[in-house]
């Protein structure tokens, strides 16, 4: 294992143990319908990162991945040591109609995504719930959410959701921001698309078999962002030929 992967592990395992300090002893988010945002009409984003344009195509990362990291030196990714990471925002599709999208359903998809990027990281950054120096916070948003048709009851042990949740076209966008000073660090977008049949009818769809490929695609995401870290993390011949430069064995 390279510095840079156990780096990003560290940075990532932060965020794990907050996710699980939220669902233990700290207080639970809750979602309300003036939460729910959707996709302008007409437009490629969701509007959740600032700037799209300086987004480029990555050819480490792959597929539809759109990628930003700074380029200034002091403000390298390599440079933090812990993360926060925030309740993951849903944007609905541009013709879904919001007041069937319950808080209960916005919970299901944020919490699980947010799971899923904590367990991603959590071994790569300590994962904190205050900002400071060289203290990141994660930003992430589920991007395109459709509304299905009404639900019948399920299993016992699952709380149905009374609209299926359509994942088939929904991407991800996500931002690294210094936690002190808001300056974005680096930038993600998937936009690769799921395709039909990942859907969501549960609450508790953690433990859904009908929801399995919607479970694979959340964590997809997630690893395809520990994927992004961990490239970052990697120093690159110039920097790795300077250091090796610099060193000096001990008692010389």
């Amino acid at each position: 294992m390279n510095a840079g992967t156990s780096s990003t592990r560290s940075l990532i395992c932060l965020l794990t143990a907050a996710l699980l300090v939220s669902n233990g002893c700290s207080k639970t988010q809750k979602a309300t319908t003036s939460d729910v945002k959707k996709i302008p009409s007409g437009q490629q984003f969701s509007g959740f990162l600032k700037d799209y344009a300086i987004l480029k195509t990555n050819p480490s990362v792959g597929g539809d991945t759109l990628t930003f990291v700074h380029q200034d030196k002091m403000k390298s990714l390599r440079r933090y040591v812990a993360i926060i990471v925030d309740p993951v925002d849903i944007y609905l599709s541009t013709d879904a109609e919001t007041s069937l999208f319950t808080p209960h359903a916005r919970e299901a998809v944020s919490n699980y995504f947010r799971h899923a990027l904590i367990d991603a990281v959590e071994d790569a950054f300590p994962v904190v719930d205050t900002a400071g120096p060289l203290v990141l916070r994660l930003r992430a948003a589920v991007v395109g959410i459709d509304l299905g048709g009404e639900l019948a009851p399920i299993e016992s042990g699952s709380e149905p959701l009374k609209r299926a949740l359509v994942l088939e076209k929904v991407g991800v966008e996500m931002e690294l921001v210094d936690s002190q000073t808001g300056e974005q660090i680096a930038a993600y977008v998937d936009k690769e698309r799921l395709g039909a049949g990942a859907q969501v009818g549960s609450l508790n769809f953690s433990r859904e078999e009908r929801a399995a490929e919607a479970r694979a695609a959340f964590d997809e995401w997630a690893g395809n962002v520990r994927a992004f870290l961990d490239v970052e993390h990697v120093l690159s011949a110039e920097d790795a030929a300077r250091a090796r430069d610099s060193y000096v064995q001990y008692g010389r």
